[in-house]
């Protein structure tokens, strides 16, 4: 009796996104592109950084723009009172 083929949630959502790339992967087929996607990969990675980086930065600028708003009202504030 041959054993009955299990397909697991992982492979369903591969196969929708690539239903050649399931199949290669299914059959154990590796790859040939394998520089391209390490590559890919690396670029991504550093994209991210790079994302993240940005924002940070664009907090810190938000950060800095609310201390000087509030500096500013407690000059204008204290010359108010004397």
């Amino acid at each position: 009796m041959k054993k009955p083929l299990t397909i697991k949630a992982s492979e369903l959502g591969s196969y929708l996104y690539c239903k050649r790339a399931w199949w290669y992967r299914f059959k154990g087929i590796e790859s040939g592109n394998l520089e391209d996607l390490v590559r890919g990969t690396t670029f991504h990675q550093e994209h991210g950084r790079r994302v993240l980086a940005a924002r940070l930065l664009r907090l810190g600028g938000w950060l800095l723009l609310l201390l000087a708003v509030t500096l500013i009202a407690i000059v204008l504030t204290m010359e108010w009172i004397n």
